[in-house]
């Protein structure tokens, strides 16, 4: 199968980004620097930067299913650590979304290959804490579980050595739990409070 119609919209894009600024690709080219890091579900739905409202090079991105920080997950460990320490952002946002195909897998605990090892960690949220789920249908349990993986989530980010020297040299550096809500294209703020930045 062709991927020519692909090819179309990228000389398609491309154009309009230089009608509307005639600049564009040339301060690409020579400028990153972001203020913000998100780390999202890799779902097709969820483009960070649209739905920031942002354009190319002002906000670094680091996705996988169901937006998680594991402390093995080199990948994402690198990427936090490039954008804090050499990106200098100054917020990390770990964005979760109502509707996760990973937080519904990991809560009616489904069987689907190798994703399986790593949805554990989501289902491990559900099993601490049973009693929060009960009296709920299966949309608030899915969105009470998509709320606490990204509660938990920001905390792993919190408790990483990159955040933790971070803060110890005094870099100004905050993190975010948001959750992204599919029906109305709305982000919701879940106040994370860090329990273990340095006192100012």
């Amino acid at each position: 199968m062709s991927l020519e119609h692909l090819f179309e919209k990228n000389r398609e894009w491309a154009a309009q980004m230089v009608a509307e600024q005639p600049d564009f690709f040339d301060k690409l080219v020579h400028v990153q620097s972001p203020d913000y890091l998100w780390i999202g579900c890799s779902d097709s739905r969820v483009p960070a930067n649209e739905i920031l409202g942002l354009r190319a090079g002002e906000v670094f991105v680091h996705r996988n299913v169901a937006n998680l920080v594991n402390h093995t997950d080199f990948n994402c460990l690198s990427v936090l650590q490039f954008a804090v320490d050499v990106l200098k952002v100054g917020h990390v946002m770990v964005v979760g979304h109502y509707g996760c195909g990973g937080v519904r897998a990991a809560l009616r605990d489904q069987e689907l290959g190798l994703i399986d090892n790593w949805l554990r960690h989501v289902r491990r949220i559900y099993r601490r804490q049973p009693s929060r789920f009960e009296g709920l249908d299966e949309t608030e349990k899915e969105n009470l579980l998509c709320e606490l993986n990204v509660l938990d989530q920001a905390r792993h980010v919190e408790e990483t050595s990159i955040v933790q020297h971070a803060w110890k040299r005094g870099q100004n550096l905050e993190i975010h739990a948001w959750v992204y809500a599919l029906s109305d294209g709305l982000l919701h703020d879940l106040n994370f409070q860090p329990g273990s930045k340095p006192p100012v």
